[in-house]
């Protein structure tokens, strides 16, 4: 399996931070944002493989995110998640790049199993 790093972006602190930690307990390379801006900041001095990004958050939203990371980083994977999705929401994602469309809560399991996929692995 080949390393790859992780980027998860999410208004909700508490939940970046358990899921960075539970990742890192994985030996994955993972790193939290709270804000949009924040990731897009991130992104500026460093790639990330894969990035889990919330759909709603304050700011600039999760949808006009993914555009800007597919504009600068085509080959970077894009996984959106939320709380509450909408069929227009999900097409909106999809058309944007996103890879996959997950709703609150993940399962940390399957969102490595996610991870590997889109790794390449």
């Amino acid at each position: 399996m080949k390393p790859y790093s992780v980027l998860v972006v999410d208004d909700e602190e508490e939940f970046v931070t358990t899921l960075v930690e539970r990742l890192q307990l994985r030996a994955i390379d993972a790193e939290g944002a709270t804000r949009g801006a924040e990731a897009l900041e991130m992104l500026q001095k460093k790639e990330f493989d894969i990035i889990l990004l919330d759909v709603k958050m304050p700011g600039i939203g999760g949808l006009e995110v993914i555009r800007r990371i597919k504009a600068a980083h085509p080959k970077t994977e894009v996984i959106l998640l939320t709380g509450h999705s909408s069929e227009e929401a999900i097409e909106e994602g999809k058309n944007a790049g996103a890879l996959e469309y997950l709703m609150k809560p993940v399962d940390i399991e399957d969102l490595i199993r996610l991870f590997k996929r889109a790794s390449g692995d």
